[in-house]
């Protein structure tokens, strides 16, 4: 039997998701089709309103409906704090901390030659205009994998002849958690970044 080119197009469309193969697919798009047609339309829709709707703040580089986001327009933020994280959900993840009451910016990705992500593709262009403002420290709350380390250094060396204060978040234990469960490179961070009462 052949399959149709309107259900071949869509299968392959799934697949520009993230850690969505052939399979899994093919499994989405049977499912939107036979079992949640209107969830496929919302879905559709929904895709089609963000695109037209969405912007890049001109100031943190997340996405917003307005040129400049209501994070960042937000008068009782301190503009003298900045915080750089590498995707929108790194964002909403510091913001539900509530412990951090600064501004941010968003590389929209992270340095990875191999990939093709240079300084460019990571907006770090914006970043040196954004801090050229009122910005006094630089808090660098980049992922702790091997192109996250890589980031968080390159824009360190960047950032520290312009005057900055710049730091990186630590990183260790999680609360709660006990040691014999702790992976041993975690644990040995916790232990050089260990801090004196």
């Amino acid at each position: 039997m052949e399959i149709p080119s309107s259900l071949l197009s869509l299968v392959e469309a799934l697949r520009c998701l993230p850690g969505v193969g052939p399979k899994s697919a093919q499994r989405m798009a049977y499912h939107l089709l036979q079992h949640d047609v209107e969830g496929a339309r919302g879905l559709a829709s929904s895709i089609i309103y963000a695109l037209e709707h969405l912007r890049h703040c001109q100031w943190c580089n997340s996405f917003s409906e307005m040129d400049v986001c209501s994070l960042c327009s937000n008068v009782k933020r301190d503009r003298k704090l900045l915080c750089v994280v590498e995707m929108p959900a790194d964002l909403m993840v510091m913001e539900q901390t509530q412990a951090y009451s600064g501004l941010y910016f968003v590389l929209m990705g992270r340095l990875s030659p191999l990939d093709g992500a240079g300084p460019k593709e990571i907006h770090l262009d914006r970043l040196l205009k954004r801090v050229d403002d009122e910005v006094e420290e630089v808090i660098l709350a980049t992922n702790f994998t091997v192109e996250g380390e890589a980031t968080a250094h390159y824009v360190m060396e960047i950032l520290k002849g312009r005057g900055l204060h710049v730091s990186r978040i630590a990183r260790g234990l999680p609360v709660g958690g006990e040691l014999e469960y702790v992976d041993s490179g975690t644990l040995a961070q916790a232990f050089i970044e260990r801090r004196y009462l």
